[in-house]
């Protein structure tokens, strides 16, 4: 018999754990068929709800731990696991680092048909707590309870009309969970959200509602310089109102290390905390990060790696993959900020990165200028375009997409071209291996190292590194 007819959507079942899939979820095996059972671990022995079926595989939510794995911990956060911020944090570290190397090798073999590559052990985040440096919370009219403040006749289908600043549950856009702080930050952050969060309910002004497109208040990010110990405060909302914003901006510049606040406003129904326009309310406009012995400025809008201990970790195993002698010529592909290209440049001879966002090649451009290097060069235009226009051979390509991976026109383009040495640094393990399934036409693939920079998460970066086939 077919035992995807035997289980039914809404059946609670006795299932053991026997691995965890990519992007985080335990494997449990029924006859044969896949059950994929959000915050499990592998060895547990657990309850779990089926929520949805399909003919090869279903999905399950957790009941209750039968026989907990060896891998589990007691979670350091009243909120888990209903925030969706760190759905790993119930694992032990060092099992997390042992999962995130195994996935990314099961990843290439099944999706990239690449069995042969070495693998590294994934380097660890300097911090598991505290690392980010910028986090996101967003502001809501309603709160999302959680289960303990539910009463039990509600079912847990509950709002409250209360204000929340906050995180996301998971998989939603409107219930926001109203959290006093958060883990993944340094401690101070926390004091400005609690501060935030109470000058906003105070205010008198309303928060944003998150289905009907009212209110005032959208987001905060919190932006922190782990060079300088400074800090950014950047409130996002729909309009500027600055008699009510001064209020603020004098009350959190009392703090000595809080150097730039910044409201940035947008009527956009889109959730993106990112504005139309920007407005200065006190100190500087940026901040000032430190990688290595480079300086970068990074404005409330700049994309820079959030964890910033891990970034050089990340950027010295590109610079060893990439094995420069001074008279290379280096292609910067997906450059960004141009933090990569800025990391090589005493190492190349000339480096050109090219990038989508005009925002970002100005910013990339300007931290070169800030750092006194003169051997980068930034093109703004799609890949696919630009690629073609370069008129000399690089002698290494360096490539950082986003996690869609490359577009295959660029992976085409790359192929033609035959550079003697790609390194391909991806955050998203599946998009890595199906493009060096590609790449493989022509290159070996010699190694991959992960490093983590999101500890407590299943997110997983890596890096590989390629030399053109003989």
């Amino acid at each position: 018999m077919d035992n995807t007819f035997t289980i039914k959507k809404g059946q609670v079942i006795d299932l053991h754990i026997t691995d965890m899939a990519l992007g985080g979820r335990g494997i449990a095996k029924q006859d044969g068929y896949t059950i994929f059972v959000e915050n499990t671990a592998c060895l547990d022995h657990v309850h779990a709800k089926i929520i949805k079926k399909k003919k090869n595989y279903a999905e399950a939510i957790l009941v209750d731990v039968i026989s907990p794995s060896p891998y589990r911990i007691s979670p350091p956060c009243q909120y888990h696991p209903i925030c969706g911020g760190c759905p790993w944090l119930f694992l032990d570290y060092e099992f997390q680092l042992r999962m995130k190397s195994k996935q990314v090798k099961e990843t290439l073999e099944h999706i990239g048909l690449i069995s042969d590559v070495c693998v590294h052990p994934t380097l660890a985040s300097d911090k598991v707590y505290g690392y980010r440096n910028k986090m996101e919370f967003s502001c809501s009219s309603k709160r999302w309870l959680m289960p303990s403040e539910m009463p039990s006749e509600m079912n847990g289908e509950i709002q409250d009309a209360d204000f929340a600043i906050g995180l996301h549950v998971p998989g939603t856009f409107h219930k926001v969970l109203d959290i006093d702080g958060c883990m993944l930050q340094p401690k101070f952050g926390n004091q400005l959200l609690r501060d935030v969060r109470e000058f906003i309910k105070t205010s008198g002004i309303s928060a944003y509602d998150l289905r009907n497109h009212t209110g005032c208040f959208r987001f905060l990010m919190l932006r922190h310089s782990v060079y300088a110990d400074q800090w950014m405060v950047n409130l996002i909302t729909s309009e500027h109102d600055h008699t009510l914003l001064k209020r603020l901006s004098d009350q959190l510049q009392n703090y000595s290390s809080v150097v730039s606040i910044v409201n940035n406003i947008t009527q956009k129904k889109s959730s993106v905390a990112i504005g139309e326009y920007e407005v200065l309310l006190f100190g500087q406009p940026n901040l000032k990060e430190a990688i290595g012995q480079f300086v970068f400025e990074i404005s409330a809008n700049s994309f820079f790696q959030t964890n910033t201990l891990g970034a050089q970790k990340l950027y010295d195993v590109v610079k060893n993959y990439a094995e420069l002698t001074g008279t290379e010529y280096v292609v910067d592909l997906y450059c960004g900020t141009g933090t990569i290209s800025i990391w090589l440049s005493s190492l190349a001879r000339k480096i050109t990165g090219i990038e989508l966002i005009e925002s970002a090649v100005l910013d990339a451009k300007k931290n070169c200028a800030l750092n006194g290097i003169d051997n980068c060069e930034f093109v703004l235009g799609d890949i696919r375009d630009r690629l073609s226009l370069i008129d000399q051979l690089p002698d290494v390509v360096i490539i950082d997409p986003p996690r869609t991976g490359m577009h295959p026109d660029v992976t085409q383009a790359l192929l033609d071209m035959a550079p003697k040495r790609i390194v391909y640094v991806s955050c998203n393990p599946a998009t890595l291996a199906r493009d060096l399934h590609e790449l493989k036409k022509k290159y070996d693939i010699i190694e991959v190292q992960p490093v983590d920079l999101f500890p407590n998460t299943a997110h997983i970066e890596a890096v590989a590194k390629l030399i053109v086939s003989s």
